[in-house]
């Protein structure tokens, strides 16, 4: 099946079609809104939903077992998670598939196929998948905030990197994603205006942005599990520093030998928007969370929102994150 057809076809996470009693029962005392295409969103411990979702996010919090060497990699939708993905699992596995070779598995294979979604692909399609034979360490990603996900950590040292970006670049980043999602099913546009004044208001899938960002800045500090909190534009603005962060952190660190021999450099060169965005498999068929591969793919950079967003709509993102973010040490430029 073509990319472009896979787009028509709404990812299963964002139905109402798998919803069991206790979830109905649950829902129903939500509160809830309306999304631009028209499907409910319900409000969560503080994020907002589609049933499915909600559902899957049930099921992981009743069966989901960490282990201690898990590796959970967080954001909200849109700040950099197909990097993070991509990057990750060729730190992690190095030893184990070379960066050169043509047999790596994220030269055949999308990001979000190798380091799948907890409430967004696992736990949608099963109640209890089988997580048990996944060899150690586990990686699972999740745009779930954190006290959503804590519970099921609780007893857990397992390891937790969160990956934010600005809120300006997330919104555009997002309306091309979801334009792409839902153009074909509505036959019609999706204007950039309906996506800010969502923003704004606070209600739209996994939101409120802030609240996100908050919940895992916080916990960074506190650690009560390990959190690496990183920033998208550090990542791009110095991707070597970084990654080597990133593998501090993770317990695998580049030794001097690879550092000398040039593995860092590699692993970005194979992780990198332009090598992954030009593999065949990135450009057709569609990921384990039912969303065509090529819509994981755009510029990837900083700064593309003032090319789409106007002075004003800027400003009033920016005041909105800065009253949140007020007392906290967390900054955005």
């Amino acid at each position: 099946m073509e990319a472009s057809q896979n787009l028509q076809t709404p990812p299963k996470f964002i139905n109402d079609d798998s919803v069991s009693q206790e979830c109905e029962n649950l829902i129903s005392s939500l509160h809830s809104e309306k999304d631009s295409t028209g499907k409910t969103l319900y409000n969560y411990q503080g994020s907002w939903y589609y049933p499915n979702t909600v559902q899957a996010i049930l099921n992981f919090q009743k069966h989901f077992r960490a282990r201690d060497n898990d590796i959970i990699l967080a954001s909200f939708p849109k700040s950099g998670t197909t990097w993070l993905k991509a990057l990750t699992f060729a730190v992690v596995h190095r030893n184990k598939y070379a960066t050169n070779l043509v047999s790596h598995p994220l030269l055949s294979d999308n990001p979000h196929n190798l380091v799948r979604f907890l409430e967004a692909d696992l736990y949608v399609n099963n109640q209890r998948p089988d997580l048990e034979e996944l060899p150690s360490p586990r990686l699972f990603a999740t745009h779930m905030p954190f006290q959503t996900l804590h519970d099921s950590l609780r007893d857990s040292p397992c390891k937790v990197v969160y990956v934010c970006r600005d809120i300006k670049d997330v919104l555009v980043s997002r309306w091309h994603f979801i334009s792409k999602l839902v153009k074909k099913e509505l036959n019609c546009n999706y204007p950039l205006e309906e996506t800010f004044e969502k923003f704004i208001k606070g209600a739209y899938s996994f939101g409120p942005f802030q609240d996100q960002v908050l919940s895992y800045f916080k916990e960074s500090l506190v650690n009560s599990n390990p959190v690496l909190f990183m920033r998208y534009e550090e990542m791009i603005e110095k991707p070597e520093a970084q990654v080597m962060r990133l593998a501090d952190f993770l317990g695998c660190s580049f030794t001097e030998e690879e550092k000398q021999s040039g593995t860092v450099e590699k692993i970005l060169e194979l992780c990198s928007l332009g090598n992954l965005s030009n593999l065949e498999v990135n450009k057709m068929g569609t990921s384990t969370c039912g969303i065509a591969h090529q819509a994981f793919f755009r510029k990837g950079g900083v700064g593309d929102w003032k090319n789409h967003l106007t002075d004003d709509m800027a400003r009033k993102l920016d005041e909105m994150v800065k009253k949140k973010l007020e007392g906290s040490g967390l900054k955005f430029e």
